[in-house]
């Protein structure tokens, strides 16, 4: 097996879900794991060495909320990398977006302790960089 020299980043997806009501919210789950237990955060995680970026959001997506998506409804809001956005060591996000008509029945599950839907102009303190993320993916929303 080769062995990499050089220092590696891990890889995450987050998935922001938001629905097409008049006044949308969009759905967060509660930390259950440091870091930020407790916290609100984006619906996301490590990708695994077999599936692809946006397979590991939908995969994610599914494992914390109980939501599914396909991947055709999922589109890219962008690539997060700055240093310290997550204090267990070098962390790359793609965060994607999706939409749903109404908010869908959820539970946290998996590693997160609670899923709910908040409206998007109401949003809880959020962990890691996801406040970033929601600021760009509202933008893409209208």
């Amino acid at each position: 097996m080769f062995t990499y020299k050089f220092p590696r980043p891990s890889v995450t997806a987050d998935c922001i879900v938001v629905t097409r009501e008049p006044q949308p919210r969009v759905l967060l789950i509660q930390r259950g794991n440091e870091p930020f237990k407790g916290c609100w955060a984006l619906p996301g995680g490590f990708m695994e060495m077999d599936e692809s970026i946006d397979q590991c959001a939908v995969r994610e997506l599914r494992e914390e909320t109980g939501v599914e998506v396909g991947l055709e409804s999922i589109r890219l809001v962008g690539v997060y990398s700055k240093l310290g956005r997550d204090p267990r060591g070098r962390c790359v996000t793609a965060a994607y977006l999706t939409f749903v008509d109404a908010p869908l029945p959820v539970e946290g599950l998996d590693d997160a302790s609670r899923a709910e839907w908040f409206p998007l102009t109401s949003l809880p303190p959020l962990a890691f960089d996801h406040a970033d993320i929601m600021r760009d993916a509202i933008a893409m929303v209208g």
